[in-house]
């Protein structure tokens, strides 16, 4: 008896201590968080490699596990090998097939869109200056015709020339040298995103070599520290991250083509210019939800507006049909209800993590945010079914109280003043 007090009262102390040790992190995390994320982001340099080894292999691993089982099934049954060998093998042929697959992938799309990209960049380089004399020479015969603009025109441009004056000695020839750094440390950092990325693809080899041995000694570790019921829910919900994420990105990258697609041939057939290069910026901007078609469309409007005005017009109604067949038919097709987030938690979440973690962030933030979304619905209907309440959101609708009854509860509603029963067993 006294065993059984002792152990209650040590664990409500333990329960104590880590509530206080969490609150004392919590309020060191909040105030000292420029230094947190300034730490966070050195670990996060540290371990790119393994982190683009991650995003490989986990990208790939659908394909890698096709080719293995398809192949052990055929060692195994027509060519009478040893199962351990062949599984081997199996496996050693899966990663290689795999990874030689996201090459052809990428070099596909490399091949098919960087000559395009390029012709377009080159154009554009070839028709600026003649267009920019023809808008200087459209101005220049708008304001002889009209006193009163030209007047405020020459106004306008006294003033923006003093202010190039003064930003030119003050700001833009001090810091030359700040520029030219800045310069340097972007080759430094696209020859580190390269090392990093030729790091992480022999990453992701290991690890899809390794995943199965990875994945039970994670399942070992979660059944060591938990009990059977609560390490049975941990590999729920762990298969429920893994399903959302995966099928929120595979479907966002094939939506993304699809829109990309469209944009291409229906801009051909309106005999719009840079089609490649517009189409390349609407795909990938594509993949943010919510904001990603307008992103896209400012920086690719102003490229048309370079050839004409009349295009640009064109393009713009165009992107706002596509967003619309995206949004109300082809992202719903495709994603399906991946998430199970309302519109307002999808803007809340790629907000929020857009601010945190820039472009990476309001492309996993969706699902990220899905996942927390999840988890705290079911610790909170887990709480009311120990507490012998409804789980059902519309009970809680205009709730004003709730009453106990009997073994049930009566639920208030303040409007309509209706009184609706709940016994033990109401979910």
């Amino acid at each position: 008896m006294k065993d059984d007090s002792f152990r209650k009262y040590l664990f409500i102390s333990l329960a104590g201590a880590v509530g206080i040790i969490l609150c004392i992190v919590f309020f060191f995390a909040l105030f000292r968080f420029k230094q947190v994320m300034e730490g966070i982001r050195t670990l996060e340099s540290i371990l790119m490699p393994f982190i683009y080894g991650a995003v490989i292999a986990y990208l790939l691993t659908p394909v890698c596990n096709f080719v293995e089982i398809r192949l052990n099934a055929l060692l195994t049954g027509r060519m009478k090998v040893n199962e351990q060998k062949a599984a081997r093998f199996s496996a050693a042929i899966g990663i290689g097939l795999s990874l030689l697959f996201g090459f052809f992938i990428v070099y596909l799309l490399l091949a098919m869109v960087l000559p395009q990209v390029f012709e377009s960049v080159r154009g554009i380089v070839q028709v600026l200056p003649g267009n920019v004399v023809k808008w200087s020479d459209w101005i220049q015969q708008k304001l002889a015709d009209d006193e009163v603009l030209a007047n405020y025109a020459e106004q306008f441009i006294n003033a923006a020339y003093q202010n190039m004056q003064v930003w030119l000695n003050t700001k833009f020839l001090p810091d030359m040298q700040v520029i030219v750094s800045g310069v340097s440390a972007g080759l430094i950092s696209a020859l580190a995103a390269v090392k990093n990325i030729v790091i992480g693809i022999f990453a992701a080899a290991y690890l899809m070599g390794n995943r199965k041995k990875f994945a039970a000694q994670g399942k070992k570790l979660i059944y060591s520290f938990a009990k059977v019921p609560v390490a049975n829910g941990i590999l729920d919900e762990i298969h429920y991250i893994n399903r959302v994420f995966g099928g929120f990105i595979d479907g966002k990258l094939l939506d993304s083509l699809i829109m990309g697609i469209l944009c291409f041939v229906i801009m051909n057939l309106l005999n719009m210019p840079y089609t490649m290069l517009i189409s390349v910026i609407v795909g990938v901007t594509n993949i943010i939800p919510f904001f990603g078609p307008f992103i896209g469309a400012i920086p690719s409007a102003l490229i048309i507006l370079t050839d004409s005005p009349v295009k640009c017009v064109y393009f713009l109604i165009l992107i706002l049909v596509l967003q619309q067949f995206d949004g109300n038919f082809l992202g719903p097709k495709i994603l399906g209800d991946s998430t199970g987030l309302s519109s307002f938690w999808v803007l809340f979440s790629i907000l929020l993590f857009g601010g945190l973690m820039g472009f990476v962030g309001m492309v996993i933030g969706v699902p990220t945010f899905a996942v927390i979304y999840d988890l705290i619905k079911k610790y909170s209907n887990w709480m009311l079914r120990k507490k012998k309440l409804a789980t059902d959101t519309s009970v809680y609708e205009e709730l004003s109280s709730i009453e106990p009854d009997g073994e049930g509860y009566r639920y208030i509603h303040a409007l309509t003043g209706e009184a609706r029963q709940s016994r033990r067993d109401m979910h």
